[in-house]
């Protein structure tokens, strides 16, 4: 099962750059990410959603390749690629995996416009190492499904920072 993160942010770009973070230790196998989502409050108030997927890309290519292989079966394979990517695109852009959407802009309303909010959902992580590399990264957690144990030494290697710097 995942756990759910939320950590709030003081400007635009910082849960961006803890995001690359995380990516980056995914990428050393050190966290299993499952979703991780960031959420900008612009200067107008509008929640802007940048996910790590794009479905809607994925669905048209996916489609593309479906519809080509049965638009040669029917001898008309650039019909098939046509319709194939429309429908793979509308059911990319429907659908929704990860944390849920509305979740995410409800709780992003309450920002502060100028603000951020990074999202996560992890799979399995090695809490020392990745622990570690947060450290001096700020930010205030938010909501979350760890245990309060695990919750206090996140938001201790969130606060390093904040007594170093």
């Amino acid at each position: 099962m995942a756990n759910l993160i939320v950590v709030a942010y003081d400007n635009e770009f910082q849960a961006e750059e803890v995001r690359l973070k995380l990516l980056k230790l995914q990428k050393d196998y050190l966290i299993d990410l499952e979703d991780a989502v960031v959420a900008v409050k612009n200067k107008e108030g509008k929640v802007k959603l940048h996910q790590i997927n794009n479905l809607t890309a994925y669905g048209a290519v996916s489609g593309s390749f479906w519809g080509l292989l049965v638009g040669m079966i029917f001898l008309m394979p650039l019909v098939g690629m046509a319709v194939g990517a429309a429908s793979g695109a509308i059911g990319g852009a429907l659908s929704d995996v990860g944390v849920n959407d509305n979740f995410m802009k409800d709780l992003a309303a309450n920002l502060q416009p100028g603000t951020s909010e990074l999202f996560v959902l992890v799979r399995k992580a090695t809490p020392d190492k990745v622990l570690a590399e947060l450290q001096g990264t700020g930010g205030k957690v938010i909501q979350t499904s760890l245990t309060h144990e695990d919750e206090a030494k996140l938001q201790a290697a969130l606060d390093e920072s904040k007594k170093a710097g």
